[in-house]
């Protein structure tokens, strides 16, 4: 559910829950069997029980009902508290992304050169992406498929939301909206976009989960640095007081932020909430850690 909920706001990816919940790579390894020619031998030679076995049957499909409950909490509640408290959800965020980060990088059994320096170019990649200038959208089909294989990847990565991907390519304000009414109205042409991004996000799982599960198995310190610098380097995005330079009209006619500039509370442009924002990012960090505690409980 905290995954579904996560990937519905940009800034903040599903795939920093997954870690800290003790899930990732095994998250990674049963997507990249689900959807690969592996399922289709274990079937033929082993029947569907074994098939089912091989693709972790029940893990998967408790991890897809929480996050398909998690994306209509997020759609049609968290969307609520963006509107209204944004900066006490921003700062809750803040704070779990930091003890994210510090968690991640405590997984790298050691620290050398070479991990440094993937360290700090993830950083430069993750800040560079949030402060990137949105492109103008389009509502063609063949590019809300390419979305939704882009997007999908990022939601694997933690520290870079797949929300957010979207939001770069102009394609946020059609997609989510489309998301909202094809699951309260059933509206045919929002069901058509649903399925094409659909499908863009099976082929984005497919490709990206096999290249993940080959960098952890031959080169799992670098890689857990890259991801650490990811999360660091996002930060910018989630930071709590963010004024807005430009806004856009959405597919409703309504005006929506899109570029935004981080600033001190001094200079927010609204009700700063300092003390909400300490006591919320506080909470956000403690959060990691009983995740952590959780995951480990439940690994044992």
């Amino acid at each position: 559910m905290a995954m579904g909920i996560a990937e519905v706001i940009p800034g903040v990816s599903g795939g920093t829950i997954a870690f800290i919940t003790g899930i990732y790579e095994r998250l990674i390894n049963t997507i990249k069997t689900i959807l690969g020619p592996e399922i289709f031998k274990s079937l033929r030679h082993d029947g569907l029980l074994g098939a089912w076995k091989k693709a972790d049957g029940l893990f998967l499909t408790m991890l897809l009902g929480g996050m398909v409950l998690g994306i209509g909490v997020g759609v049609f509640g968290v969307t609520h508290l963006l509107e209204n408290y944004p900066e006490l959800l921003w700062a809750f965020f803040f704070g779990l992304i930091i003890a994210s980060a510090l968690y991640i990088g405590r997984q790298v059994t050691k620290w050398g050169a070479v991990e440094i320096a993937i360290l700090v170019l993830g950083v430069a990649v993750a800040y560079f992406i949030t402060v990137a200038s949105p492109a103008q959208g389009s509502e063609s089909l063949v590019m809300v498929f390419i979305a939704g294989t882009i997007a999908i990847s990022a939601l694997i990565l933690p520290g870079i939301s797949g929300s957010f991907i979207l939001l770069l390519m102009g394609m946020y304000t059609l997609i989510i909206p489309t998301v909202k009414d094809a699951l309260k109205t059933f509206n045919p042409d929002s069901l058509v976009i649903l399925v094409v991004f659909a499908l863009g996000c099976l082929l984005g799982l497919a490709t990206f989960s096999r290249v993940l599960s080959w960098t952890f198995k031959n080169y799992h310190n670098q890689t857990l640095a890259l991801l650490t610098g990811f999360m660091i380097g996002s930060l910018n995005k989630i930071w709590p007081w963010r004024n807005v330079l430009e806004y856009r009209t959405n597919s409703k006619g309504e005006e929506v932020p899109f570029i935004e500039k981080s600033v001190l509370p001094s200079a927010y442009d609204g009700d700063p909430y300092v003390l909400g924002v300490i006591i919320l990012m506080l909470v956000g960090f403690a959060a990691v850690f009983a995740l952590e505690k959780l995951g480990n409980k439940e690994n044992a």
